[in-house]
């Protein structure tokens, strides 16, 4: 699952980022409101934690632009703004869920995975392509009923072909979705992975389920190859 961080604060949105991605998540981070707004409508994430003072353009803004747009993603407002009627006017524009700093971090990743779990309902919590199951929540995948341990980075890059199953991705979009974005996008570490993946989930199965598709990329299917 992705997340996207907008906090202005560059010690504590790393802070967050490294915590969150220590819970095996995907976290970009944006510090400003117009960075943030620009992300979040242009990928599809699975949560928003967002802070409301921010250069550029304001975190009630950015809630605003993000909700009319994006209206069934998850956004957690993490503010020091703890005064009752800012509370109450940002869940009235849209907010899920209103954090107050100074946090604790446990505290914040309960709440995270309880909007998590609550968006994976409308997503699927879990995916399956032939005998290949992929639970979201559990972080656990299977293939013919045996357990396979893959990496923070195999997962995210399993659940992203599986939800885009029988569409050819290509190893821009993956690095897009999968990698952080200023990720260099020529390198070879798509094709890297995409091996890594196979060696734990094709070989020894039958069919396999990871197919080239030259000059393009890589889709996720029980078809043959294409």
């Amino acid at each position: 699952m992705r997340i996207l961080v907008v906090e202005d604060e560059h010690k504590l949105a790393n802070f967050i980022k490294k915590g969150l991605e220590a819970e095996r998540f995907v976290v970009d981070v944006a510090e400003d409101g117009q960075r943030g707004v620009g992300l979040a409508l242009a990928h599809d994430y699975d949560l928003l934690i967002l802070d409301l003072m921010l250069p550029k353009l304001s975190g009630t803004d950015v809630l605003a632009r993000a909700r009319a747009q994006r209206p069934n993603l998850p956004i957690l407002i993490l503010t020091a703004r703890d005064a009752l009627p800012d509370k109450l006017m940002h869940f009235e524009q849209g907010c899920d869920d209103y954090l107050t700093k100074p946090f604790a971090f446990a505290e914040l990743v309960m709440r995270a995975k309880a909007l998590l779990r609550r968006g994976a309902t409308q997503k699927r919590d879990q995916l399956q392509v032939s005998d290949l199951v992929l639970d979201r929540l559990g972080r656990k995948v299977t293939r013919a009923g045996k357990t396979i341990d893959l990496t923070v980075k195999e997962f995210v890059l399993l659940e992203y072909l599986m939800a885009n199953e029988g569409q050819v991705c290509s190893r821009n979009m993956i690095i897009e979705h999968v990698w952080d974005q200023s990720f260099d996008s020529f390198t070879n570490i798509v094709d890297v992975y995409i091996r890594y993946l196979r060696n734990k989930i094709d070989r020894n199965f039958e069919p396999p389920l990871i197919h080239t598709v030259r000059g393009v990329g890589y889709v996720l299917s029980h078809e043959t190859e294409k």
